[in-house]
C-alpha cells in the first residue's frame, strides 16, 4: 500500500469515469461552467503535486532513468514539449526547499509564500512565473527581505486578499490572474529596483534583432525582438493605417451619389452602416501597413541612399512574359518568383528600366519614369483623400499613385490619370473586382457583383473630405 500513489490513482480513475460518461456535453451553460471552475481547482493542484516532486529531487535524479536532463525526462514522463518543460523546472526552483549541509532539514523556500499559494491551489505553474520572473530579473539589486516582502504581497494577490488601496472592497477582491501577478510583479520591481531600468535596457539592447527567413511556401517569415521605443512606433505607424481616424471623425465609410443626384445609402447594396467591403483579418492589415509604410519610408528624403539611389525595389520580368501575360516575375536580391501582377503594381508607382541583354551582355538600357510628382501627388491626395476603394480608410498621403489607364497602354503620368490605393488593393486590383476609371477628370469606381449587383460606375462622395481638400486647394 502506496497512499499517496492511491490517492493519485484514484484521482485519475474519476477523471476517466467523467471523461467516459458523456454528461459534459449534456451540460448546462451554469453547469459547464461549474464543471470548469471545479476543473481548474483540480488542475493547479496537479501541477502542484509535478512541481513539488520535482522541486524535491537531486541533480542526479534524471540519470537513473536514462535520461541526460531533468527536462528531457519531464518532456518523457508528462510529454510535455521542451518550453513546457523548461517552466516546470523554473517554477521548481523558485519554491525548492534545499536541504541544510549542517542540520540535514529542509530550508525556506526562495519565495516561501507563493509556495504556500501553489501547494494550496491558488496559482499554477504559470502563476508562479508570472510572479516571480519580474523580480529575479533585478538579480541581487533585490535584497533577500526585500524579496520576501513582495513574495508576501504577491500571494496575497493570487488568492484574491486585497492591497492596501483596495481594504474597502476587502469581500470583493477577486483571485488574480497570471497577467494580474506579471503587473503588479512589475510594479514591486521598479519600486524596488528604481535603478533598474537602466542595466535591463542594456541587456535588452544586446537581444534586439530583426531577421528575415528563407522563402517558404510564397513568404518570407519575419522574427525579432524590437526595443519598446522601437515596438512602439510601429505599433503607431500600423495604428494610422489600419485605423486612420485624424482630424475628427470621419463619415463610417464611403458614400456614393449616383449620377440622378440620388441621396446617399438609397440602395439597398448601400445600407450597411459598417461598410464592410475588407475580407483582411487584422494582422493581414497589419502587414500591409508595414508593407506600405516601408515604401514610404524608401522615398523619404532623409533615407540614406543605395548605391547612390534611393533603395528601390526592383522587379525583373521578361520581354516575353510582358507580351503573353503569363510566366513569373522576380524579386532582386531574393529571386523570389511573384506573380507577373506584382511587377504591374511596382511599375505602376515607379519607374521602368528596361535592360537589353545579348547572350548576358548588357547592350542597352532605356528608363521609362512614371513616377508622379511630388506636386501631382498633393493635389491626388487632396482631391480623393483617401484610397479609392469603399470602406478603406487609409489616408491618401499613405496610398501608392495608380495610373488609371496603364502607362503601357499609353496613359500619361497626370493629375487626370492617377487615384490613390493603398498597398493592398492596388495590389489586388486585376483579381478583386474593382473597377476605376476616370470621367471629365473625376474619379468613377464600380464594385464587384456582390456588392453591387447593379455594377454601375459611381462617384466616390466624401463630403467632409471634399471641404478639406477645396480649402487645401484654395491655399
Amino acid at each position: 500500500m502506496h497512499p499517496l500513489l492511491d490517492s493519485l490513482d484514484q484521482l485519475v480513475t474519476d477523471l476517466d469515469r467523467v471523461l467516459s460518461s458523456g454528461g459534459l456535453a449534456g451540460q448546462t451553460d451554469a453547469g459547464r461552467m461549474e464543471v470548469l471552475r471545479t476543473a481548474g481547482e483540480a488542475l493547479r493542484r496537479v501541477e502542484a503535486v509535478i512541481v513539488e516532486a520535482v522541486a524535491s529531487t537531486d541533480q542526479r535524479f534524471s540519470d537513473g532513468f536514462g535520461c541526460r536532463s531533468l527536462n528531457e525526462l519531464l518532456q518523457r514522463v508528462l510529454r510535455l514539449d521542451a518550453p513546457g518543460a523548461s517552466r516546470v523546472v523554473k517554477a521548481a526552483s523558485a519554491v525548492r526547499r534545499e536541504v541544510s549541509l549542517s542540520s540535514g532539514e529542509r530550508l525556506p523556500a526562495r519565495y516561501p509564500a507563493l509556495r504556500e499559494a501553489l501547494l494550496d491551489g491558488a496559482i499554477g505553474v504559470t502563476g508562479v512565473l508570472a510572479a516571480t520572473t519580474p523580480i529575479d530579473q533585478a538579480g541581487d539589486r533585490i535584497g533577500a527581505a526585500e524579496r520576501l516582502v513582495a513574495d508576501a504581497a504577491l500571494a496575497d494577490i493570487a488568492r484574491g486578499c486585497p492591497t492596501a488601496d483596495d481594504i474597502a472592497d476587502a469581500d470583493s477582491a477577486p483571485p488574480a490572474t497570471p497577467d494580474d501577478l506579471r503587473q503588479f510583479a512589475q510594479v514591486l520591481a521598479m519600486t524596488l529596483d528604481p535603478d533598474g531600468a537602466e542595466p535591463s535596457d542594456l541587456r535588452a539592447q544586446q537581444q534586439r534583432f530583426v531577421t528575415v527567413g528563407r522563402l517558404r511556401d510564397g513568404v518570407h517569415p519575419l522574427r525579432g525582438n524590437l526595443l519598446p521605443d522601437a515596438a512602439a512606433q510601429l505599433q503607431l505607424i500600423l495604428d494610422a493605417q489600419c485605423n486612420p481616424k485624424t482630424g475628427g471623425p470621419v463619415p463610417p465609410g464611403v458614400v456614393f451619389r449616383g449620377s440622378e443626384g440620388e441621396a446617399p445609402n438609397a440602395e439597398p447594396w448601400n445600407t450597411d452602416p459598417r461598410h464592410v467591403v475588407d475580407g483582411r483579418s487584422a494582422a493581414q492589415k497589419r502587414h500591409d501597413a508595414l508593407t506600405a509604410a516601408l515604401g514610404i519610408a524608401a522615398r523619404h528624403d532623409e533615407m540614406p541612399s543605395l548605391g547612390g539611389a534611393a533603395p528601390t525595389l526592383v522587379v525583373q520580368v521578361g520581354a516575353e512574359s510582358v507580351a503573353t501575360g503569363t510566366g513569373w516575375a522576380t524579386i532582386a536580391n531574393t529571386q523570389a518568383p511573384v506573380p507577373l501582377g506584382v511587377a504591374s503594381q511596382v511599375a505602376c508607382a515607379g519607374a521602368i528600366q528596361r535592360v537589353l541583354t545579348d547572350e548576358g551582355r548588357i547592350i542597352g538600357v532605356t528608363v521609362s519614369d512614371r513616377v508622379f510628382t511630388v506636386h501631382q501627388r498633393r493635389a491626388i491626395v487632396a482631391r480623393d483623400g483617401e484610397c479609392l476603394i469603399p470602406g478603406c480608410h487609409v489616408p491618401a498621403s499613405w496610398c501608392e499613385i495608380h495610373h488609371v489607364v496603364e502607362h503601357a497602354r499609353g496613359g500619361p503620368t497626370q493629375t487626370d490619370n492617377g487615384v490613390p490605393l493603398c498597398w493592398w488593393h492596388h495590389r489586388s486590383l486585376e483579381t478583386s473586382g474593382w473597377e476605376i476609371r476616370m470621367s471629365e477628370g473625376l474619379p468613377q469606381i464600380r464594385g464587384p457583383a456582390w456588392w453591387d449587383p447593379g455594377r454601375r460606375w459611381r462617384a466616390p462622395h466624401r463630403p467632409v473630405l471634399s471641404s478639406v481638400a477645396g480649402t487645401c486647394l484654395a491655399q
